[in-house]
């Protein structure tokens, strides 16, 4: 790899741990156990630090340590992490996310417009560690002497009762912004140091000394009730800089199955986790190891003794322990393996694999029309089977593109957080269905127009504090957001449990502007809708978020590019439901090819629910399907295609989510994979088409967009579309 690629790489890791850091200070829990989010934190922060550092970019570096060195104190417990420090973190978050962006537009040093602001957030943190007060040094950790003396704190118990750590400090951990100190007074927080003594052997003569180098290392004895992987953990941002050795106090059985359990994820031999463990000493393993080898002196036919054998044979570890022992070797290979067959795909490529199979699907589909037209057996098998394979791997190159998304939903807690800041609101968050996949592309397009649903839904949906309390609700308002797959399509509802919307206030506007007609009867449904209307709003006053009439309008036009459709519900005074519906992928579909006249048109398969064959009246607009009413749309008229209808019709059932309708066409041509072209700008218009194929005998079919059908089933019934 070289330095460009990897700097590229540095940006998207420290993009993703941006993230990961974001994440944990809007979970963080103010009032409870707060280790485990802080620990993360504090790792991302370190991790960019130590990988900027890799790289020069002191700018980076020196911005990011001293946000490590306030979360260092919060983690020892000098400092208590509030509301107020979680925003200045959430705001460094920010800083250092420019920063990033920066160097991926080629700016590697620090940026002058921004300096200012950057200067002024290490300030804030400066203050934060100054204002509290540093409790007094913890009594378990003495001065360090510059001599190998060992220091007993108490000594009136024995050595055996207490963890030995053993700790070597690397030569560069001062270089990478570590205070060895601060690991001891933070080890303090789990026990009590009994003993400490400091090794300066590797100290070299003082004209050679180098400052910035660490030379020390410690022998530690300390009481404590943590676990071993507890004690490790305090030394979790060195371990690849010092050597650590750790040995237990004298344990029950069930102690040992817990320390091996709690090994650090390596590969290692079974004799050397139970000797790391303290199961068995190393002579105790020595001898095992020269009985194993001794078995070349047993009769050929004699089974082969496994090392925990050997142990368990000569009474030195309990058969539980190295039952133990091998499922956590047979754990982390199966993590190892899984580990090593993940890696990255820069997006472009993958935009031009599915290129490249789309065009393959054409070529088959040609290759099929020919043998059928040759009526060639050999080669309508050989095509057949070439048909089926382009299908898996169209499924295979589809799957590679598909991401889960919940990393969308993430974005919202942010979101959430700083709006109902803003609004002086207090509201939470609810994300569910967030492993549910789709697309990337329409991932990358749709974080847009929920960014303004949710927006909306805190500003108009979520009534303040006060109001909510004289209804009968809870203080905070919730805002929800759910995700799952229905029909080969992806829903997903934005909902809120405030106020809901007012229909006769909707209705008012919508007839104060001209919108509809004032005698015309609207369901429910269609009223709620009516807020998608262009330059539409109800709001009393303007906000920075939401009240000039913009928004919801380019909301649906933006979904609606994605071939996708929104509706609404509500329930006045209950909340408000938005509904999202969009297709899996934009690039490939299985379709269904019908024919009205000389046209051919494609249906996406999933949206096809059953086809008839059926006698209509001339110019019907519904027809009776097994006892219920089934609206029609007649393709001939809706597109005005030239010729006769015949006699005896086929109906097309389509189902768009709670919505049916029947597509009248004249002939039905069976399924066909569809690689989807868009159309051009010129054709943006053109109403009840969302894009183009090509199909085997190299002429263009359109596909039907199937949400702008079912809009055509309201109301009055079909219309015509044609210009």
């Amino acid at each position: 790899m070289n330095l460009d690629e990897a700097l590229q790489t540095f940006i998207a890791e420290s993009r993703e741990l941006l993230e990961e850091m974001e994440n944990a200070l809007l979970n963080v829990d103010l009032a409870g156990d707060q280790s485990e989010a802080i620990n993360a934190i504090f790792r991302a922060a370190h991790t960019i630090k130590g990988s900027a550092g890799l790289f020069s970019l002191d700018h980076i570096v020196a911005f990011t340590h001293v946000v490590e060195s306030l979360l260092d104190k919060v983690r020892d417990g000098s400092v208590t992490l509030n509301d107020e420090m979680v925003v200045l973190l959430l705001s460094c978050c920010d800083y250092l996310s420019g920063m990033i962006n920066g160097l991926a537009a080629g700016q590697h040093e620090q940026d002058p417009d921004t300096a200012p602001e950057g200067e002024m957030l290490q300030q804030q943190l400066r203050r934060h560690m100054d204002g509290e007060a540093a409790p007094a040094a913890p009594a378990a950790v003495p001065a360090l002497h510059a001599g190998p003396r060992v220091e007993r704190i108490d000594a009136e118990r024995g050595d055996s009762d207490y963890w030995h750590i053993s700790l070597r400090f690397g030569r560069g951990v001062l270089q990478n912004g570590m205070d060895p100190i601060a690991f001891l007074r933070y080890l303090g927080k789990l026990g009590r140091v009994v003993g400490i003594a400091t090794v300066p052997d590797a100290l070299p003569p003082p004209d050679e000394m180098d400052a910035e180098l660490c030379y020390l290392g410690f022998e530690i004895s300390f009481d404590s009730e943590a676990d071993r992987d507890a004690i490790a953990g305090v030394f979790e941002f060195v371990q690849d800089d010092c050597e650590i050795r750790i040995i237990p106090p004298h344990s029950k059985v069930s102690e040992y199955v817990n320390l091996i359990r709690a090994l650090p994820e390596q590969r290692a031999r079974l004799g050397e986790m139970l000797v790391r463990c303290g199961s068995v000493t190393q002579q105790e393993l020595d001898g095992a190891l020269q009985r194993q080898a001794n078995r070349d002196q047993l009769p050929q036919d004699a089974p082969v003794q496994q090392l925990g054998s050997i142990l368990v044979g000569a009474g030195n570890v309990a058969p539980v322990v190295v039952e133990a022992a091998l499922a956590k070797q047979k754990q982390v290979s199966e993590q190892k393996a899984q580990e090593s067959r993940s890696i990255r795909v820069d997006s472009d490529k993958l935009d031009r694999l599915i290129d490249l199979v789309g065009e393959l699907i054409i070529a088959g589909a040609r290759a099929n029309m020919i043998g059928q037209n040759l009526h060639n057996a050999e080669l309508l098998e050989c095509t057949s089977i070439l048909t089926s394979l382009v299908e898996d791997v169209r499924d295979a190159a589809l799957e590679l593109r598909m991401v889960k998304i919940g990393a969308t939903f993430n974005r919202f807690q942010r979101v959430v957080h700083d709006v109902a800041r803003e609004l002086g609101k207090d509201i939470g968050l609810i994300v569910d269905g967030e492993d549910s996949e789709l697309d990337k592309t329409v991932v990358e397009k749709i974080g847009d127009p929920l960014m303004h649903l949710v927006r909306n839904a805190m500003d108009h949906g979520i009534e303040p504090a006060e109001a909510r309390l004289a209804a009968g609700k809870p203080a905070k308002g919730m805002i929800k957001l759910n995700a799952f797959h229905e029909s080969g399509s992806i829903v997903i509802e934005v909902s809120d449990d405030g106020g809901g919307l007012r229909k006769e206030k909707i209705l008012a506007k919508a007839i104060e502007r001209g919108l509809v007609d004032p005698e015309r009867k609207l369901s429910d449904s269609e009223i709620y809708n009516l807020i998608f209307e262009a330059g539409f709003s109800t709001a009393e006053k303007i906000t920075n978020l939401s009240g000039r009439g913009v928004g919801m309008d380019v909301v649906k036009r933006n979904i609606q590019a994605l071939r996708g459709s929104v509706d609404v519900g509500s329930r006045e005074g209950q909340g408000t439901t938005v509904t999202v519906r969009l297709p899996l992928t934009l690039a490939i579909i299985d379709g269904f090819l019908v024919q009205v006249g000389a046209s051919v048109f494609v249906i996406p398969l999933d949206m096809i629910e059953e086809c008839i064959e059926y006698a209509t009246e001339p110019g019907q607009d519904y027809t009776n399907l097994r006892g219920q009413v089934l609206p029609l749309v007649r393709l001939r008229s809706l597109f005005r295609i030239a010729g006769a209808a015949t006699r005896r019709e086929s109906i097309v059932v389509l189902k768009f989510g709670t919505q049916r309708a029947g597509l009248v066409v004249d002939t039905l041509l069976g399924e066909f994979q569809t690689v989807i072209k868009p159309l051009s700008p010129m054709f943006s218009e053109v109403k009840c088409i969302s894009g183009s194929t090509i199909l085997g005998s190299g002429e263009v079919a359109l596909i039907l967009d199937v949400a702008a059908l079912m809009r055509t089933v309201g109301g009055k019934g079909a219309l015509s579309l044609a210009a």
